[in-house]
C-alpha cells in the first residue's frame, strides 16, 4: 500500500517526460518546414522581442546602477576602484545578462505564449486545424519556438549593453572614477570568446528552454479557463527553476575547463 502511490507518481512522471520529449523532437522535425515561411518567425520575433525591450532595458539599466555601486564599495577596500568597469562587464556578460533576461523573458513572453496556445486549445482552434489537415505543430508551435530562440540572445545583448551604460553613469559622473580607467580595464579584461561567447551560448540554451516550456504548458493544458491560468503559472515556475539549474550546469562546464 505504501509503494502504490510512489509507483503511480513515478509512472506519471515518466509518462510526462516521454510526452514532453516526443513533442520536442516533433517540434525539431517540423522546424525546417516552418523556417521556410520565415515571415511567421519574424512576426514572433517582433512580438516576443520588441514588445519585451522596455522591461529588458529598464531592468538592465538599474542592474547596472546597483552593480557599479556595490562593486565600487567592495573594490575600494582593496584599492582597486578603477576595476569597477571590469566587474560590471563580466557580471553582466557572463551571468546576469543571460540569467535575468531569461527570467524576465519567462515572465513576460513565456506567459504570453502559454496563454495564447492555451486559449487556442480551449477554443478548439488547434483541433480545427487538424480537421483541415493543417499541422498545428508546424503552423503554430514551431514559429513561436524559433521566435523565442532568436529573440532571447538579442534581448540578453541589449540587457548587458544597457547595464554597462548604467554602470558607467554611476561610476564616472556620479562617483568620479576616471572614464579612461573604466573603459580600459573593461577592454583589457573581457575576452570575446571566453566571456561574451559563453554568455551567448547561455542565452541560446535559455531561449530554447523557456520557449519550449511555455509552448509545452500551453499545448498540454486543460482546455478550461482554470487550466490555462494554471499552465501560465507553471510556465513561470518551471522556466525559472530550469534556467537557474541550467545556469549552474553551464557555468560549471564552461569555466572549469
Amino acid at each position: 500500500m505504501i509503494f502504490a502511490p510512489v509507483g503511480r507518481a513515478v509512472r506519471l512522471s515518466l509518462a510526462d517526460i516521454g510526452a514532453s520529449s516526443r513533442l520536442f523532437f516533433l517540434l525539431l522535425a517540423r522546424s525546417p518546414q516552418a523556417l521556410l515561411r520565415f515571415s511567421l518567425v519574424r512576426e514572433q520575433v517582433f512580438f516576443l522581442g520588441n514588445r519585451s525591450l522596455s522591461i529588458i532595458g529598464v531592468s538592465g539599466l538599474f542592474v547596472g546602477f546597483v552593480l557599479a555601486l556595490q562593486g565600487y564599495y567592495t573594490l575600494q577596500r582593496y584599492g582597486s576602484a578603477e576595476a569597477v568597469g571590469l566587474l560590471v562587464a563580466l557580471s553582466l556578460v557572463r551571468e546576469l545578462g543571460p540569467v535575468v533576461t531569461a527570467l524576465l523573458f519567462a515572465g513576460r513572453a513565456g506567459t504570453s505564449l502559454t496563454a495564447e496556445i492555451g486559449l487556442m486549445k480551449a477554443g478548439e482552434q488547434l483541433t480545427a486545424m487538424e480537421m483541415m489537415a493543417v499541422d498545428p505543430v508546424k503552423r503554430v508551435l514551431a514559429p513561436r519556438f524559433w521566435g523565442g530562440v532568436i529573440a532571447m540572445p538579442l534581448l540578453a545583448a541589449v540587457f548587458s549593453a544597457v547595464g554597462i551604460i548604467g554602470g558607467w553613469l554611476v561610476a564616472v559622473p556620479l562617483i568620479g572614477i576616471d572614464a579612461g580607467s573604466f573603459w580600459s580595464q573593461m577592454q583589457g579584461g573581457v575576452d570575446v570568446w571566453a566571456d561574451v561567447g559563453n554568455g551567448v551560448v547561455k542565452s541560446l540554451v535559455f531561449g530554447v528552454t523557456v520557449s519550449f516550456v511555455a509552448l509545452l504548458q500551453g499545448y498540454t493544458c486543460k482546455p478550461t479557463p482554470e487550466g490555462v491560468s494554471q499552465a501560465t503559472t507553471r510556465t513561470v515556475v518551471v522556466s525559472s527553476l530550469a534556467v537557474l539549474a541550467l545556469d549552474f550546469v553551464l557555468t560549471a562546464m564552461m569555466f572549469s575547463i
